[in-house]
C-alpha cells in the first residue's frame, strides 16, 4: 500500500491515541505519520489466501498462534510503528490491544509503490525484532515469492508456481498456487492457460 505523509510532528503517545480513533491508518517513523492507501483486488485477494491458509492450519494443529491482517500494529523501535499486510503472533504476546512488539512470521504483498520500501527499509526494521522467524514478500504483479528466515541467517529464498513454501516459524507448507488463487496478472494467466 502507498503512504501518504502528514506532515506535523507527533509524539508516540499522541500518535497512538490518534490512531485508535482514525478511520484511516498511519504508519508513524520518527514523529511522523504516513496514511496508508487502499490496496487492489489482487493485493487483497493474495492476503485472504495466506490469511485462510494460516487460519486453517492454526485451527487444525491447536497451535497456539493467530494470523492477523493489515489492522494490528507492529511496534518495530522505538519510534516506528508499521501494519503489515499479515501478522502471525504466538502465546499472546500483544503490547495492548491494538499492538505487538512480538511477530513470529510477517508477510507483505508487494506492489510497484511499496516493493522497495517493503524490501529496504521495513526489512531492516523488522529484521531486528527479536521474536520474528520469517519475513515473506509476495509480488502481486507476478508470481514470486522471497521468504527470509532466521534460521538461514537472513538468506532469501525465492519460490515460483509448482513450489512448495515451508514457513518453519508456524509448521506449514502452502502452495505457491494456493498463495495465487483467484489473482489475476500476466504471470497466472500464462501459467493457467
Amino acid at each position: 500500500m502507498a503512504l501518504a505523509r502528514q506532515a506535523d510532528y507527533l509524539n508516540v503517545e499522541a500518535y497512538l491515541a490518534g490512531e485508535r480513533e482514525s478511520e484511516i491508518r498511519h504508519e508513524y517513523v520518527d514523529g511522523v505519520a504516513y496514511a496508508m492507501a487502499g490496496a487492489s483486488v489482487n493485493h487483497n485477494q493474495i492476503t485472504a489466501n495466506v490469511l485462510t491458509e494460516l487460519r486453517i492450519h492454526f485451527k487444525q494443529t491447536g497451535v497456539d498462534c493467530r494470523p492477523f491482517s493489515s489492522d494490528l500494529l507492529v511496534r518495530t523501535g522505538k519510534d516506528r510503528y508499521r501494519y503489515p499486510d499479515v501478522v502471525v503472533v504466538c502465546d499472546e504476546q500483544f503490547l495492548d490491544d491494538y499492538s505487538t512488539e512480538s511477530p513470529v512470521l510477517i508477510v507483505e504483498v508487494l506492489s510497484k509503490a511499496t516493493r522497495q520500501r517493503d524490501r529496504q527499509v521495513k526489512r531492516l526494521e523488522y529484521l531486528q525484532l527479536s521474536s520474528l522467524q520469517e519475513y515473506m514478500l509476495i509480488e502481486q504483479d507476478t508470481v514470486e515469492v522471497e521468504v527470509f528466515r532466521r534460521s538461514d541467517s537472513w538468506r532469501p529464498s525465492y519460490y515460483y508456481w509448482g513450489d512448495m513454501v515451508v514457513l518453519e516459524s508456524v509448521g506449514l507448507s502452502l502452495s505457491v498456487e494456493s498463495i495465487y488463487e483467484r489473482v489475476r496478472n500476466e504471470d497466472v494467466g500464462r501459467l493457467l492457460a
